[in-house]
């Protein structure tokens, strides 16, 4: 059994809904900004300050046609969460977060693998997409790991957009990320 799920509960999956937003933005905020996301290994607090969604981006993510965000839940408590976006032949991975004193313990591959097994049951498709700021090499190499490539593919990081954070530096942008789904079956 993984690590992080000794002695607990198995962690159960579903949609999530508008009573669980409060809950979702905290959870996203906690493990990716301010001193909070420093307990895990996913922070974004060295390159962005600021907040990395809000209540409305949440909220847009449940109520979008073809979108959902995976809520994962373990002894009654949100621990880790996901968008799964259908866009054609692929779905859009996306707001990936892991309750940061749980983040290294295994919970986030196994997140992972049940998001690319309901992307592929529930919509057919062949592709996982995602896009991960291309300075977070130690993130890009651990989705490597789990069979996603680099494309090179490059879309600028939307300074003055103050939604998606506030930059500490000026050289970042994000790379498309894919895996080959094939049959998971």
């Amino acid at each position: 059994m993984d690590t992080a799920l000794q002695g607990t509960g198995e962690p159960t999956y579903r949609d999530a809904v508008e009573a669980d937003v409060p809950a979702l933005v905290a959870l996203i905020e906690s493990a990716y900004r301010g001193d909070a996301s420093r307990a895990g290994w996913t922070t974004e607090a060295d390159i962005l300050d600021g907040r990395r969604t809000d209540a409305e981006g949440v909220r847009a993510v449940i109520s979008a046609p073809g979108s959902r965000l995976l809520t994962v839940e373990r002894d009654g408590g949100i621990v880790a969460c996901c968008q799964l976006e259908h866009r054609g032949d692929a779905t859009y991975f996306g707001m990936f977060a892991v309750r940061p004193g749980l983040q290294g313990g295994g919970l986030g591959r196994r997140v992972l693998a049940e998001a690319e097994r309901r992307a592929r049951a529930e919509w057919g498709v062949r592709e996982m997409h995602m896009t991960v700021i291309s300075v977070r090499e130690e993130l890009i190499a651990w989705y490597e790991r789990r069979g996603y490539r680099r494309t090179g593919r490059m879309t600028p990081f939307p300074y003055g957009d103050e939604r998606f954070g506030l930059p500490r530096r000026d050289d970042l942008r994000f790379e498309l990320l894919v895996k080959d789904l094939g049959d998971l079956g």
